[in-house]
């Protein structure tokens, strides 16, 4: 553990300006008492010094250095990216088997070999096969709301019962309507995952910031029921499948596939980027054989992204349009003419609806899923220098590097008045002014999200079936501006996000 005044040290011989903070808290001692949300710490230090590339940062009792040029971004995330392989362990797999094993904080070679295992399953061949399930419950979602048009709307109740059902769905082969039977095991499971009391917080800080001492007290953010739902939900449907030979397009099928080593990379789309993303990291197809335990915990990273940061980024699309009633106005009228020329929502239309790319890029610009791009760097790396006349500043095994992705999002200097929501920044004829490595919601790189294009489709089919059946309205619990809500590690509007809905004719 590194005291304070070797922090500074630390920094001030890489020759990188900081933020001094406090001890034992560092510059996040506003997020740590839940002042702040944790992101604001982070900016704040970013804003501070505006003509350096990079600068130092204090989390806690931990050394990061904070990226804020798009050209280094570049260079660390894909560039040199043999150099920042690996994520920071947020805490090691022997206290969290089951998240620790997952995809996300995989290192290595073993991540390479799990990345190429997994990508076939998230290709558009894939995707086209899921969208009619996301269709269905997205019908669920509105044929509810048309009988609570008279009340004021929870919309992050609705979102996450709405991606649950997904999830539920696409990735376990189980159907649930989690608006009829509410408090169903799968939605229960995720309210409790995800309902961070002081006491989780305290522990997820423990952890985090003391990983050796918190496994001698065998320490755990998740309880162990979790992970056994989890893990008898897999298996059970896996072992069912075999033995009455069923197949059904969802993911529990895709990872039988993997286990069984037939999920190939010929088995989809030969010019889907995906795969190319794949063939780049590993050229040969990955051989090795997964236990049930590590497919188990891919399915667990699953569900934690898509019940809850998907359903993050539909409620504050949903916000900002109620905030917003000129761009909502536009993203009907788009939607009230596609349903003119087309019988149903398809893969192969989907993309037609432009300007609703639009909305949903512009909303997940301003609250980006992916806050920071965190890095450990795994071979000696040099940096260009922080500033004109700097040196350069030498990185060594272990040092970490955060990316910042909302910073950027927000600044100024790439995107003009950035607080106001703008979709036209990502119209065609627009597009053009937003510069590489400046737009990142899901990350960029190898390490980009391998379910990004799955959560985007599952955005745009709600989003398109909301709108096209109801005007969303402002009502008193509807905040305006968007403040943030301390208390969640996600980007959430203080108060929740609450709306009136008004049946359109």
């Amino acid at each position: 553990m590194y005291t304070h005044k070797r922090l500074h040290r630390y920094f001030e011989e890489k020759g990188l300006k900081y933020n001094p903070g406090l001890p034992i808290f560092g510059n996040v001692i506003r997020s740590t008492f839940i002042r702040k949300h944790f992101v604001e710490d982070i900016d704040k230090v970013y804003r501070e010094f505006p003509n350096e590339k990079y600068v130092g940062y204090i989390e806690a009792t931990s050394p990061i250095v904070l990226i804020r040029d798009p050209e280094i971004i570049k260079r660390i995330t894909v560039k040199d990216f043999d150099h920042f392989v690996n994520h920071k362990e947020f805490f090691p797999s022997e206290i969290e088997p089951l998240f620790g094993s997952s995809l996300l904080l995989m290192k290595g070679d073993k991540w390479r070999d799990m990345r190429t295992t997994l990508s076939p399953a998230f290709t558009g061949s894939k995707m086209r096969h899921m969208l009619p399930f996301m269709v269905e419950i997205s019908n669920n979602i509105v044929n509810y709301l048309k009988d609570h048009t008279n009340k004021d709307i929870d919309v992050c109740d609705v979102m996450r019962r709405y991606t649950n059902d997904v999830i539920a769905s696409t990735a376990f082969g189980i159907q649930v309507n989690s608006l009829q039977d509410k408090d169903n095991d799968f939605y229960k499971t995720g309210q409790s995952l995800f309902k961070m009391s002081p006491l989780q917080r305290f522990k997820f800080f423990f952890v985090n910031q003391f990983p050796a001492f918190s496994k001698l007290l065998n320490l755990k953010i998740f309880d162990d029921k979790y992970t056994t739902f989890f893990e008898n939900i897999v298996t059970n449907t896996m072992e069912h499948r075999y033995k009455n030979n069923i197949e059904r397009p969802d993911m529990i099928q895709l990872l039988m596939q993997a286990y069984n080593g037939s999920l190939k990379a010929e088995d989809v789309d030969s010019n889907d980027d995906v795969i190319i993303e794949a063939d780049r990291l590993n050229p040969q197809s990955s051989d090795k054989q997964w236990t049930q335990r590590e497919l188990v915990s891919q399915v667990f990273l699953f569900f934690l992204a898509g019940f809850e940061v998907s359903a993050n980024a539909l409620t504050m699309c949903i916000h900002e349009l109620a905030i917003n009633p000129k761009i909502q106005d536009r993203l009907y009228e788009e939607i009230k003419s596609f349903k003119e020329k087309h019988d149903r929502l398809t893969y192969d239309n989907i993309n037609d609806l432009k300007f609703l790319d639009c909305v949903i890029n512009e909303s997940l610009r301003r609250w980006a899923p992916a806050l920071i791009l965190d890095r450990v760097c795994t071979k000696a790396y040099e940096l260009p220098p922080p500033h004109e006349g700097g040196k350069p500043c030498k990185l060594n095994p272990g040092d970490v590097v955060y990316n910042v992705v909302n910073s950027i999002h927000l600044d100024p200097q790439h995107y003009p008045d950035p607080e106001v929501f703008d979709p036209d920044r990502f119209s065609d004829e627009r597009k053009h002014e937003i510069k590489p490595f400046t737009f990142m919601p899901f990350g960029i790189g190898p390490r980009l999200c391998i379910g990004s294009r799955f959560a985007l489709l599952e955005l745009k089919v709600l989003m398109y079936d909301i709108v096209l059946n109801f005007n969303i309205l402002k009502c008193e619990k509807t905040s305006d501006p968007i403040t943030l809500d301390p208390s969640d590690f996600n980007l959430k509007a203080a108060g929740g996000t609450w709306v009136h809905l008004e049946r359109r004719c």
